[in-house]
């Protein structure tokens, strides 16, 4: 048996699960996990289903349900083999507490990915990546570079056969025309609970304001700076007698683990847009 991941977002309509499970049903296919939502707002219905099946070919399963679903105005069709990890490149700059930790995830297959590359604007943590078997591309990055940086990084996507792009702190603003070209399968980690505190010492200014909360937010990269559709987020509780420091490690912890969440449900196809926002089914 071949294990399938399905995932619909189409018009809602009366029947939908009738037709997707039929379809399911006439290429002898059986539903081990199912997870749907009828989004009111929009109108639109969202469907992530696990399916067994002797059929081998992802798009014979996804030519099966279509067929089912006639005419309904489908947004989104996907199918996949569960067992087909998604090619992940990771960019980075000098703060290591999220690559390590999705290093060690990934190491100890804890995180559905394969890492092929990892690129970074600094070379500090080459030999970091290079020891866990995986290509270390220092990119440097100015003003005058800016623009060739970002095409070699395309180039580097491109020739690694690149689905999921991680910003694991990494320290550049990309322009418009690469959030465009990367749209949808980059995802970056932002040191608040959006929205919140901005500029080079969130978590001082955090400090110097009595906070009680800190955060984190990981969220689909997009030409609207730290504004893109939202993917998980979590908080931690700050205590008055915290230093600037404590909240600097603290913070790092939450971001680590609101990362290696978001990248997980990517990984697992559990993360669906509508519009500018998500629906994850976690």
């Amino acid at each position: 048996m071949t294990t399938h991941i399905l995932t619909l977002i189409c018009a809602d309509r009366p029947g939908l699960i009738h037709d997707v499970t039929a379809g399911i049903l006439d290429i002898d296919g059986n539903i081990v996990e199912n997870a749907q939502f009828a989004d009111p707002a929009t109108a639109l219905f969202c469907m992530r289903t696990v399916i067994d099946t002797d059929v081998t070919n992802a798009d014979a399963v996804a030519t099966a349900v279509r067929h089912r679903l006639g005419d309904t105005d489908i947004q989104r069709l996907h199918v996949r083999p569960a067992d087909a990890r998604p090619r992940t490149m990771i960019m980075v700059s000098r703060a290591d507490h999220c690559l390590v930790d999705l290093l060690y995830r990934w190491r100890n297959d804890l995180l559905p990915v394969d890492i092929p590359v990892v690129v970074s604007n600094h070379a500090d943590l080459g030999d970091l990546v290079r020891s866990h078997g995986i290509e270390f591309v220092h990119i440097p990055v100015t003003a005058d570079t800016k623009a060739d940086a970002e095409a070699h990084l395309l180039d580097l996507v491109r020739e690694h056969r690149i689905d999921l792009v991680v910003l694991a702190r990494y320290m550049q603003i990309l322009s418009d025309d690469l959030c465009a070209a990367l749209a949808g399968r980059a995802v970056n980690i932002h040191h608040s609970f959006l929205p919140g505190f901005k500029g080079a010492k969130p978590y001082h200014q955090a400090h110097e304001r009595g906070v009680k909360l800190v955060g984190a937010t990981a969220h689909f990269v997009t030409a609207d700076l730290d504004e893109g559709p939202i993917i998980e987020q979590d908080v931690a509780r700050v205590h008055h007698a915290m230093t600037a420091n404590d909240l600097v490690a603290l913070g790092q912890d939450t971001e680590r683990l609101v990362l290696a969440r978001a990248v997980r449900y990517l990984a697992e196809d559990r993360v669906l847009l509508i519009g500018d926002r998500t629906v994850v089914f976690n």
